[in-house]
C-alpha cells in the first residue's frame, strides 16, 4: 500500500509539476503580448500626434486663403454675401410627433373602458 500512494504521490507531483511549467511558459507568452500591444499603442498615438499637427498645419487659414486665390477660378469660387444666409423662420424642421408613453385606457379584445375586460 505505502507504494501504491509514494507512485501516486511521484505521479501527481510530475503532472503538477508539468502543468506549472506549461502556466509559467503561457503566463510569459502572455506577458509578451502586453508588452507589445502597449509598444504598439504608443506607436499609433505618437503617429496620431504627428496627424495632428499635420492636419492643423495643413488647415492654417494663411495658408487656405492663399490657396483658394491661387484656385480662384479653376473652383469658381464667388465671395460670401448677405444673401447667402438664410433666417431661422426659414428653416422647415420635421412636425412634432406626439408621444403617448401611458395611456390611460386599456383596449381589451377590441373593446376600450376603465381597464376591465367585459364579458
Amino acid at each position: 500500500m505505502r507504494t501504491f500512494l509514494s507512485v501516486i504521490s511521484t505521479f501527481v507531483v510530475i503532472a503538477l509539476g508539468y502543468w506549472a511549467y506549461n502556466e509559467n511558459y503561457r503566463t510569459q507568452d502572455e506577458i509578451d503580448r502586453v508588452e507589445a500591444l502597449r509598444r504598439e499603442i504608443a506607436d499609433k498615438r505618437e503617429e496620431l500626434s504627428v496627424l495632428r499637427a499635420e492636419w492643423a498645419y495643413l488647415n492654417r487659414p494663411d495658408r487656405l486663403r492663399d490657396l483658394a486665390d491661387l484656385n480662384y477660378d479653376r473652383l469658381g469660387l464667388v465671395p460670401l454675401a448677405s444673401r447667402q444666409f438664410g433666417r431661422v423662420d426659414q428653416i422647415a424642421y420635421p412636425p412634432e410627433e406626439s408621444t403617448v408613453l401611458f395611456d390611460d385606457v386599456i383596449s381589451v379584445s377590441g373593446e376600450t373602458g376603465g381597464g376591465e375586460a367585459h364579458q
